[in-house]
């Protein structure tokens, strides 16, 4: 064997290893800078709905006195039309969650109200128990990617009344079962799943998919014409 044969071999394993060290760390170091943005983007919707709410019960005083003025000069009916006006106005606020976990709802609530912020109908039905088989931070890569590329696919339909997410969270068999569908401008039945919307987006089907191999769970995804489906289930310890 000639020595150019030689220090070419000895190349490529030296390049090998230095590879297979290097790239998987690369790798775990971006995955570890998403998860840090996602978790910054969540904190902020939070306390976005936080101010929201304060808002509302800062304005409290002020409808007591609207109300007073109607009902000292006896105009009853417009005091029931401001009191149906308020009740309307606190439910669009009080639209939450409460599911016993505390770290969920708030992650839940503030995707719900991202979504109704940008005109997509809301259908949800939550069934989450207080314990789930996945940390706080798995739920909110779960969840929050979900929802996020639910809220930008709808938001991207120009119709307003044609964009609608559909949530279902529950228990099923021992396992958390999650599902969500959204509408989608595709007309087609789509091939592939991979993202077109950037890296960021790319680290997010990575981090979903990443989290179910974790725990040994299921994952779907389904493309129908006009709508986008996932279904997840993740397994308790036993």
């Amino acid at each position: 064997m000639s020595g150019d044969l030689i220090l070419i071999i000895l190349f490529l394993f030296i390049f090998a290893a230095v590879f297979g060290v290097l790239v998987p760390k690369i790798v775990e170091k971006q995955l570890a800078q998403y998860q840090s943005h996602l978790m910054e983007r969540q904190m902020e919707e939070l306390q976005s709905s936080y101010k929201e709410l304060r808002s509302w019960r800062h304005d409290w005083r002020n409808h007591m006195q609207a109300l007073k003025v109607y009902v000292d000069a006896g105009e009853l009916d417009k005091a029931g039309d401001y009191i149906t006006q308020m009740g309307e106005a606190f439910e669009a606020v009080n639209r939450s969650v409460k599911s016993g976990n505390a770290m969920a709802d708030a992650i839940i609530n503030s995707k719900l109200s991202l979504a109704r912020e940008k005109g997509i109908a809301v259908d949800a039905t939550f069934r989450i128990p207080e314990k789930l088989p996945v940390s706080d931070v798995e739920f909110c890569v779960l969840f929050g990617n979900l929802m996020d590329n639910a809220i930008e696919s709808c938001a991207a339909i120009g119709e307003q009344d044609k964009r609608f997410i559909r949530i279902y969270a529950s228990l099923f068999q021992a396992q958390f079962y999650l599902s969500i569908s959204n509408a989608t401008g595709l007309e087609k039945r789509a091939s592939g799943y991979l993202s077109h919307k950037g890296a960021e987006h790319g680290f997010g089907m990575v981090n979903i998919d990443s989290v179910i191999k974790r725990h040994n769970g299921y994952l779907s995804r389904n493309n129908e014409p006009g709508v986008f489906q996932t279904e997840l289930m993740v397994p308790y310890e036993k």
